[in-house]
This record gives structure tokens, C-alpha cells and sequence, in this order.
């Protein structure tokens, strides 16, 4: 794998260009992206959220690594987002905002609850080729989250030099945490949890 530099790639990939393409063509006939449900062990809920807050969260050590997928799961107290990534854990911030904007384009991306979380990883989701690494199904419902507690909608931000964005439509500014974890094997994660409630 190419080592990314903190100068970033030059590839758009937003809705008003050719993210749609983008789309479309890294899906291969009839495939099904139906992300896999997370499936690791949930937390004992007496301590669900202990310490968690609703202030951003961000690390800033820059390492290649470009986005795999992203998927969601339901645990006892808390919604999870995962974004697996295919190199090392890299920079990431997680906050609240009051609009996500599209990356390239700068338009606002409506996402249905309460509150908006937006969730950038410093990894694009194509590889130096321009080639797609992440198969969009949709742009707007990146994850089916129908029936979860908190979350109400994942939506595509955009991947633009070297950052990948994500609009997490939650029910209210709940706390949350995020971490990145590292297994099975080679493979990386972005957690961002979001509490139940307070």
C-alpha cells in the first residue's frame, strides 16, 4: 500500500460531481452492501456511558489507511457506528454541529434527529488510483438504522482529499465516546458510541 502524505489526494467524490458514479460503479451486478450488524459483546448497562460526554473527541496522528466499510450495531445502552479501515487507525474527529456539509462542496446534508454528529476519518475511500475502496448503496441511508434507540440516519458526506465524512442523525445531543480499536488480525476500527440517554 502506497503511504498517504499529509498532502491529500486529489479526487472528489461528492454528490454534486461524480460520487454517483462513484456509486454505481463500484457495486458489481446484484451485489448486496447490507452492512453487517456489529457484533461484539455490549457493555453491562450499569455502567453504559459512565464518563461519556457530548464534547468533540479527535486524535490527530495522520497514518495510510483508506475506509473499508461502515456499519452499524444495537447494544443494551448505546448505538454503534464502526468504520473498518484497511491500514492502520488513523486521525479522526467526532462533535456535534448543527449541518454537516457535503466535502468538496460545502452543502448542508439534512439528517433526520435531534442532533448531528459529524464523524471525519482521515482516510479517503479510494485508493491512489481514485479507485473506490468503500461500495456505496446509498448516499443517504449509508446504513440501514431503522428500530435502533438512537441513531435515526448515517449519511454519506462525502470522501475528498484524504477525508472521509459522515453525518450521523442521532435522537438528541446524547454523550458518546469514540476509540479506535485494532482486531482481529490487521484489521482497524473507528468506534463512535452513542448512548441511549443521559
Amino acid at each position: 500500500m502506497t503511504m498517504f502524505s499529509s498532502v491529500r489526494h486529489p479526487v472528489r467524490t461528492t454528490i454534486g460531481t461524480g460520487l454517483a458514479a462513484f456509486a454505481v460503479a463500484a457495486l458489481p451486478a446484484g451485489a448486496a452492501t447490507a452492512a453487517a450488524p456489529d457484533t461484539s459483546t455490549a457493555r453491562p448497562s450499569a455502567d453504559c456511558a459512565k464518563g461519556w460526554g457530548s464534547l468533540p473527541e479527535a486524535t490527530k496522528t495522520l497514518r495510510p489507511a483508506t475506509v473499508e466499510n461502515v456499519r452499524t450495531g444495537r447494544h443494551a445502552c448505546f448505538d454503534r457506528l464502526v468504520i473498518d479501515l484497511a491500514g492502520p487507525a488513523t486521525a479522526y474527529q467526532v462533535r456535534y454541529v448543527n449541518v454537516v456539509q457535503q466535502e468538496g462542496s460545502g452543502d448542508p446534508i439534512p439528517a433526520r434527529g435531534g442532533a448531528t454528529l459529524r464523524v471525519d476519518v482521515e482516510a479517503p475511500a479510494y485508493d491512489d488510483a481514485g479507485r473506490p475502496t468503500y461500495p456505496l448503496k446509498s448516499l443517504r441511508e449509508v446504513s440501514n438504522v431503522s428500530g435502533y434507540d438512537t441513531f435515526r440516519q448515517v449519511a454519506w458526506g462525502g470522501s475528498f482529499e484524504g477525508r472521509t465524512t459522515l453525518a450521523l442523525g442521532v435522537r438528541a445531543r446524547l454523550p458518546f465516546q469514540t476509540h479506535l480499536l485494532t482486531g482481529p488480525g490487521s484489521t482497524h476500527r473507528l468506534v463512535v458510541d452513542v448512548a441511549h440517554r443521559w
